[in-house]
């Protein structure tokens, strides 16, 4: 994808990603993507740390509270997702910050999703019964 290169901002839970990726976007013009598994999720506050919505205001932040959780978001929709948020900010003149935890998904974006087997939904019901 032409445009402003993209700038990846991964670690452990509790580095200071987050505070560094705010900083880093307000210094530079950037708009902040997340890459965590579980912001997705509408409703999952507790444990997550999402960012204020004041903060989403004044820097976009992409692929946070997309979901319900009920629904299923594999990497192939993070990636999918990510792609045109990546789009979309580049197309601002802004530069794309990718930020969070999952390095599935991160490097899934970087590299390409793996290929994996199908689903196998009678294993899956097997396991539910264990």
């Amino acid at each position: 994808m032409p445009g402003k290169p993209l700038i990846v901002i991964a670690g452990p839970t509790a580095a200071g990603k987050t505070d560094f990726s705010i900083r880093l976007a307000r210094a530079i013009g950037g708009e902040i993507i997340s890459a965590d598994s579980m912001q997705v999720y509408k409703g999952l506050d507790i444990g997550t740390d999402k960012v204020s919505e004041e903060i989403r205001r004044e820097i976009p932040h992409y692929l946070i509270d997309i979901r319900e959780p009920h629904q299923s978001f594999s990497v192939a929709d993070f990636v999918r997702e990510a792609q045109k948020a990546i789009k979309v900010i580049r197309e601002k003149g802004k530069y794309p910050i990718i930020v969070g935890g999952t390095g599935f998904y991160i490097r899934s974006l970087l590299y390409g999703v793996p290929e994996l087997p199908p689903p196998d939904p009678k294993l899956r019901e097997k396991l539910k019964e264990l």
